[in-house]
């Protein structure tokens, strides 16, 4: 129960609103004077204020100071009369929620303060939530309570303790560069630098100079000599995202800098030695790439000494409530707008989605309704049309997958179907041949096929009963 403290020197007003208030439901505590309610705010923990302004001793504007300087969340109300608009205006400015005029209409006064509790409770909920995800479900900026993630999370842990190279792999937006972070952050190379090239984004010219440096004069405009990656990661951690789109002349190249643990830059002679952790990450697969020619059998063994795979969001349901709100927090605080709920129907539809795109995608719808909507409360209108659309997970991600077996999904959906049609007819089989829009013996021998005999066996008890009756009578 939220407790509410008035404030007047108005006695008649004052015991008004405190009867008012009482019937929505909130303790109300009230004092007849500035002084009486700062006693009441030191030894009371007060959710909202409503002040009038103009006030012997003590005014309402000072009230309202010595509530924002004990919690500057604390939402108040300030009770003007009508020649004194200016003053709260400048009690607006000074942080005070809102403002009624007298004489005022008391169903407006309680619309105010059912807003600034629910302000007050989002925030409240915003800093719990923050710290939960914090506490709780993060690992060096990855979140997620899931069994697979916290399995992730205990791999890090000990990938971390060696210097051994990683490879991870995922689907694109899996949050491969996260865990790669993680890795280095957890290592003893947590100190040293973190450097990420994505090796997709380069053509293969400039990837090559960008990983291994240059020397001045070895093409048009290398004017200087420059350091590549590697030697910018020294005492830290490279990161080669996509490292599947390498062309094969870059992963000759690669190869040996992981076999010497040294470089040459392009157009140079000295050979540099380089202290450095690689972790490589790719979404492809990488011995279907060995298998086309189009990724080196002896790079991917020294890539592959530790690997793991980052799950796909449709894999992890149970995290998407607290990235969702994650996101929401991070945009919201970025774009400068008040916090947002979504209703349980779009979570519901999040849970449905099969995320194609991964979490980059839900970060992606996120921010779009935060940035895109005004309303505080988010429903599935707001949502793009691929969300709300009907098309559930697995049916735009059973196809195509390794081990799919069209005979077995469509004899799933076939007792599916046969058995919600018995069950809405109560085991009636004539009633549900024209539901299925078949003929009374092929669901006889689809009842039989799927072993639904005790619905059979039912419905024959029931028939046969029906003769008894119809026999007796």
């Amino acid at each position: 129960m939220e407790n509410i403290l008035i404030v007047d020197d108005e006695k008649s007003l004052l015991d008004l609103l405190a009867v008012v208030f009482k019937k929505e439901g909130y303790s109300v505590k009230t004092a007849i004077s500035g002084p009486k309610a700062r006693e009441i705010l030191e030894k009371e923990d007060i959710d909202l204020v409503i002040t009038d302004i103009k006030m012997p001793q003590m005014s309402g504007m000072d009230v309202l100071k010595f509530v924002k300087d004990r919690n500057d969340e604390t939402p108040v109300i300030m009770i003007t009369a009508y020649g004194s608009v200016k003053q709260a205006v400048d009690a607006l400015k000074a942080g005070a929620l809102d403002y009624v005029v007298k004489p005022f209409d008391v169903e407006e006064l309680k619309i105010l303060v059912a807003r600034g509790l629910e302000k007050l409770r989002l925030k409240q909920e915003n800093i719990l939530l923050k710290r939960d995800l914090r506490d709780k479900y993060s690992f060096e900026k990855m979140i997620g309570k899931s069994r697979v993630m916290q399995e992730i999370y205990a791999l890090i842990e000990k990938v971390a303790t060696t210097d051994s190279t990683v490879l991870i792999t995922g689907e694109s937006g899996t949050g491969k560069e996260m865990a790669a972070r993680a890795v280095h952050a957890q290592s003893h190379r947590g100190d040293g630098p973190f450097v990420s090239i994505n090796c997709a984004a380069l053509p293969e010219n400039l990837l090559e100079s960008e990983l291994f440096g240059h020397a001045k004069g070895s093409f048009t405009g290398a004017i200087a000599d420059k350091k590549g990656m590697f030697e910018a990661a020294g005492g830290g951690t490279l990161f080669l995202d996509e490292v599947g789109e390498m062309s094969p002349w870059t992963q000759v190249k690669l190869l040996r800098a992981l076999q010497e643990r040294k470089v040459r830059r392009v157009g140079g002679n000295d050979e540099i030695p380089v202290d450095v952790r690689i972790i490589a990450a790719t979404n492809q697969d990488l011995k279907k790439r060995i298998q086309e020619g189009k990724f080196r059998e002896d790079l991917f063994y020294r890539l592959n000494v530790i690997s793991f795979e980052m799950p796909p969001l449709r894999k992890r349901i149970e995290d998407i409530p607290i990235l969702v709100s994650h996101f929401l927090q991070k945009y919201c605080d970025k774009l400068g707008k008040p916090m947002k709920r979504l209703t349980p129907e779009v979570i519901g539809l999040f849970e449905d989605y099969a995320w194609p795109g991964n979490i980059r995608e839900l970060e992606n719808v996120i921010e779009r309704v935060v940035a895109i909507e005004d309303r505080e409360t988010v429903t599935a209108g707001c949502l793009p049309r691929e969300i709300i659309s009907p098309q559930k997970k697995e049916e735009t991600q059973l196809f195509l997958q390794p081990g799919f077996s069209l005979t077995a999904y469509i004899d799933d959906l076939t007792k599916k179907y046969v058995n919600q049609a018995l069950l809405t007819t109560g085991g009636n089989l004539r009633q549900a041949v024209p539901l299925l829009g078949v003929s009374y013996r092929t669901l006889r021998y689809l009842i039989d096929k799927y072993e639904l005999k005790n619905i059979r066996k039912e419905e024959r008890n029931g028939e046969s009963a029906a003769r008894k009756d119809a026999e007796r009578g």
